[in-house]
């Protein structure tokens, strides 16, 4: 165990915190809840980064980071679209939901297929992340109906947008192991 592998399971540990929480009858919760993530998505950003600093990158590290991301995303999406209860933000977080789950899948099978290097992290997932963790902090700490939550929720259309591009990407990279009797179209 070293510490980017304990910053790991700290977000995961932070889940049911960050939901309790968010539901507190208290003018405060908005704004903790918004902490407490934006706090995940810092240990997401340091852990990666001690662990390569450091040289400590495990294959536990390697399975547990990804996972504790998307668990961290989808309950704070959920929770929101429960929140706000509207189709606007609903449409957004259920596209980026879902995005999540295919291209989780799609990674697991390339891996087994042994082709996991081109399904890989790229850049536009990177802004992709970057503008969807911005949204999801903004909309946790303003309630509906606040200017902030207004902004949130644009953001989250962009991070939507980026989302669907960046699956098309990871998709178009995986082609021709999916479809490998179509070729490379």
């Amino acid at each position: 165990m070293n510490l980017p592998n304990i910053l790991t399971m700290s977000r995961i540990v932070m889940i049911p915190v960050f939901v309790v929480i968010f539901y507190l009858p208290y003018s405060w919760s908005y704004l903790t809840a918004a902490a407490i993530f934006a706090f995940a998505a810092a240990t997401d950003w340091l852990d990666g980064y001690l662990a390569r600093k450091w040289d400590q990158s495990t294959p536990f590290g390697a399975f547990l980071d990804p996972v504790a991301d998307k668990l961290m995303v989808a309950v704070a999406l959920t929770v929101l679209i429960d929140e706000y209860h509207s189709i606007f933000l609903t449409i957004p977080a259920t596209i980026i939901i879902c995005r999540e789950i295919v291209i989780s899948a799609l990674r697991e099978w390339m891996a087994e297929m042994g082709s996991r290097g081109s399904v890989a992290v790229s850049y536009i997932g990177k802004i992709k992340t970057t503008a969807q963790m911005v949204a999801i902090i903004t909309l946790l700490a303003f309630p509906p109906g606040m200017v902030g939550a207004t902004v949130g929720i644009t953001v989250l259309y962009v991070a939507a947008v980026l989302t669907l591009w960046s699956m098309v990407l990871y998709l178009r990279a995986a082609w021709p192991d999916l479809f490998p009797d179509q070729g490379h179209s």
